[in-house]
């Protein structure tokens, strides 16, 4: 339409393991829905996937300051958050060991891989990750996940199937979000990417929607 405003693309790189990306899920979703800018979703494995020592070697104060932190910044933005049930990554959290075999991360990834080839990542990441770290109990099991899918306009059935059967072509797309994530001069997440300058963090999401708004950013 003639003179319509331009959607500006963005890339935001995430985990569902991770509880900040969690926290910011829902106010990037929020802002592609209100806003003229274009959310893919990039997701990527974590560090316990990536790197399974880092948490073994790790400051031990680490987790104790990060199970502070979580609960307040949600409770702060108004966010359901409870401690997933069960945790996205198999982990000794006595040892920190990470176990070799990791069925419920490479999973819910291969998900949100396969409902970002639909465009339809950013809803479907939100949805899921609500269902981990909202507080549902057994997330994995049932017909949550399939819930979560229907509410981001997917069809459940296909999506787990092109998650089991292309298994290893979405794992070269997982590792190519990696990359895509560390070219742009970051490691972690949530990322959001936009025109190459990287954002980190669930508290960069106010300045990159004013750098988005020096690029043009119109309410829709």
């Amino acid at each position: 339409m003639t003179g319509a405003n331009p959607i500006l693309p963005a890339d935001l790189f995430f985990s569902f393991r991770s509880p900040y990306s969690y926290l910011a899920i829902g106010r990037y979703r929020a802002l592609a829905e209100s806003h003229t800018v274009d959310i893919a979703l990039r997701p990527v494995y974590p560090l316990a996937i990536r790197k399974p020592d880092f948490f073994e070697q790790s400051n031990p104060a680490w987790l104790g300051y990060l199970l502070r932190d979580v609960p307040r910044l949600a409770e702060y933005h108004g966010i359901p958050f409870g401690i997933p049930r069960p945790d996205p990554i198999v982990q000794d959290l006595h040892t920190r060991k990470i176990a070799d075999k990791q069925p419920y991360i490479r999973r819910i990834t291969r998900l949100g891989q396969a409902a970002a080839r639909r465009g339809h990542g950013l809803a479907f990441a939100h949805e899921a990750a609500g269902l981990i770290w909202g507080g549902a109990a057994n997330w994995h099991e049932g017909d949550h996940l399939a819930q979560a899918a229907s509410a981001a306009g997917l069809d459940f059935t296909d999506l787990e199937a092109e998650a089991r059967d292309d298994a290893d072509a979405l794992d070269v797309e997982i590792a190519a979000n990696q990359q895509a994530l560390e070219d742009a001069g970051h490691w972690g997440v949530p990322t959001l990417v936009f025109e190459g300058e990287p954002f980190f963090g669930q508290d960069r999401i106010d300045i990159a929607r004013w750098r988005m708004e020096q690029k043009g950013l119109q309410a829709r």
